[in-house]
């Protein structure tokens, strides 16, 4: 999973007509932490999306902007459109988030 670290990686990572996950975490987020343990194997198996993170706290902004009131969140983008959110009560076990994706459109 690659970070995100300005606003322009950001748009760049979002603007891609490949499908884009996004996820939104802190560093203070024990729900974050629990995500982080299982996430590494959904990436792999996930491997048609580009992976991205980006520190909710340094970008309050974006985070406004695309409606992410719970952490961590998960934001789906195809050519710069928001197409789905995983919010963070549902992103709390690795088969709430395998859920989450198989039911994404192709």
């Amino acid at each position: 999973m690659k970070t995100i670290e300005t606003t322009e990686q950001f748009q760049v990572a979002i603007s891609s007509g490949k499908p884009a996950i996004i996820k939104f975490y802190t560093t203070w987020c024990p729900d974050c932490m629990r995500l982080n343990m299982f996430i590494d194997d959904i990436v792999r198996d996930y491997g048609q999306y580009d992976w991205f993170e980006i520190d909710r706290d340094q970008f309050p902004e974006l985070g406004e902007k695309y409606q992410v009131l719970g952490i961590p969140s998960l934001l789906v983008f195809r050519n710069g459109e928001k197409i789905a959110h995983l919010h963070s009560a549902d992103a709390k076990t690795p088969e709430e988030v395998r859920a989450f994706l198989q039911s994404l459109p192709e």
